[in-house]
């Protein structure tokens, strides 16, 4: 960043006499939308002229830059978000301390909006950003375009942070005023000429290996396909949300999580909708069940803002000396889909396919590796974020944490799902273990999951040789709950 503001410096005077228009950077990030954008309607509204400017920053991201499923859905979002913009965005891939003052010299821009971020890396270099920009006496204004509150807004009457969920959502946030309104996308926005702007295609986001050809079927994403989802959602899935989203098997599931994430769609929207055009679908309680799913998020993202250090360690210290286990060939067969445990299975496959997984069935999968399996809750989240369309800094190291019985409200160390149970109970015909896991399809329902307790006449008429068709368990889950128990008590309470 210093080579670069002493650039700055160098070309100041000249920068400074030809801020003749009034023009603005709007910086997309994690919010590739136009409606309810408030960096993009605040320049539009000032009369500034806009370059809509996207910066794939990897290099400030290190660790934490996109994986391969989110690089696929971002690639379509700027197209998508490019297309409503009239072809104007302008693509850049480098650290953005040193873009934004090489766009700023070039284009003679007076301000910069965006909306804020609250991953760790992004705060540090957003702070900086600011410094520069106002030691040059540029305009920068940020907004929340993220969260339903900001992170700083919600806390204990004694100013600390909640560090547990329930307490979080109903004495934090239910007793805020309600989130705003979301408002319309700008109708009339002037763009600056300005070039080169390239293209989402210069930013290297595809791999060669187009795998990305199944997840097609399953997305659609950009604003309009959130705006979509939304709507799919309130009329036809929202009516037995409560219950029907702990069921892998139904469709009472949003699937925001990709648009929430990428922001081409504002909590405020999803909010407001199920609380006014919801209650026209559903029962109260499923609306109320839905919107404390957003506070959900809120949570995540308040935990990681007073706890940057979660994404790699633990928030109760006392696990950072637990016993884990190292197995390469345990977590290559949880990673493929082949621990001969079906719902488990299950899960795993459509996460390969679509991208995506039910919630519930990312506890049990996630309770087998880090509880029976005794691996890392770190190997699970690196999966996750390299594989998950949705893959978000704080839900996904929350979520683990949860998992992981490590967190600030995490399910306590004796709760380890029972994969057999959970799958009779969240998939009672079968029909979800059936589609990922087709080679189980002919099994009685009874026998579905636990194949391995199955009597060999039920297996051969089945058409299954344990070992050769479908896999032996990974584990024996009785066993590895016990052990997983006493590696837990040996913990120091």
């Amino acid at each position: 960043m210093t080579s670069c503001l002493g650039d700055f410096k160098k070309f100041s005077s000249i920068y400074i006499k030809r801020m003749t228009k009034k023009t603005a950077i709007v910086w997309f990030r994690q919010d590739l939308r136009l409606k309810d954008n408030p960096a993009l309607i605040h320049a539009v509204e000032e009369g500034y002229q806009i370059i809509p400017l996207y910066i794939l920053d990897s290099d400030n991201a290190a660790d934490w830059q996109r994986g391969a499923a989110s690089k696929w859905w971002l690639y379509k979002s700027l197209q998508a978000l490019n297309e409503s913009l009239g072809g104007n965005m302008v693509f850049r891939k480098g650290k953005a301390d040193d873009i934004l003052p090489e766009i700023l010299k070039e284009s003679g821009a007076s301000a910069v909006f965006w909306n804020r971020c609250y991953e760790p890396w992004r705060i540090k270099r957003d702070m900086q950003i600011k410094e520069w920009l106002k030691e040059f006496r540029i305009t920068c204004e940020t907004f929340n375009g993220s969260l339903l509150w900001e992170p700083w807004e919600v806390h204990k009457k004694d100013g600390t942070p909640y560090r547990v969920f329930t307490p979080f959502y109903k004495n934090g946030c239910l007793k805020r005023p309600e989130p705003p309104e979301p408002r319309d996308a700008p109708k009339d926005i002037s763009y600056a000429q300005f070039s080169p702007r390239y293209s989402e295609s210069d930013l290297d986001l595809l791999p060669d290996i187009q795998w990305y050809r199944k997840m097609e079927q399953y997305w659609s994403p950009g604003e309009k396909g959130a705006q979509e989802r939304l709507h799919d959602f309130i009329e036809n899935g929202l009516d037995g949300y409560k219950e029907g989203r702990d069921r892998p098997d139904k469709d009472n599931t949003s699937r925001l999580s990709p648009h929430l994430h990428n922001g081409e769609i504002s909590p405020r929207d999803a909010w407001h909708v199920a609380r006014t055009k919801g209650m026209d679908n559903a029962p109260v309680n499923d609306v109320k069940n839905f919107c404390s799913e957003l506070g959900w998020r809120e949570f995540s993202y308040s935990l990681l803002y007073y706890n940057p250090e979660m994404t790699h360690a633990p928030i109760q210290e006392k696990f950072n000396n637990f016993p884990w286990d190292k197995d390469s060939g345990a977590l290559e067969r949880w990673q493929k889909g082949q621990t001969g445990i079906p719902i488990v299975d299950a899960g795993m496959r459509q996460l390969w396919e679509t991208g995506w997984m039910h919630n519930r069935v990312r506890m049990i999968v996630g309770s087998l590796l880090v509880k029976n399996l005794l691996l890392h809750w770190h190997e699970g989240e690196e999966w996750f974020w390299d594989t998950l369309v949705d893959a978000d800094h704080a839900n996904n190291s929350a979520s683990w944490q949860w998992i992981g019985g490590c967190g600030a409200d995490a399910a306590p160390y004796f709760r380890i799902f029972n994969p057999v149970t959970q799958g009779e109970k969240f998939d009672p015909n079968g029909d979800y273990i059936r589609k990922f896991v087709p080679e189980l399809k002919n099994l009685p329902t009874k026998n579905l999951y636990a194949p391995w307790d199955a009597p060999p006449l039920i297996l051969k008429g089945a058409g299954i040789t344990l070992g050769k068709d479908y896999p032996e368990p990974i584990v024996d889950l009785k066993k590895s709950r016990e052990r997983a128990l006493e590696a837990f008590k040996s913990l120091k309470q």
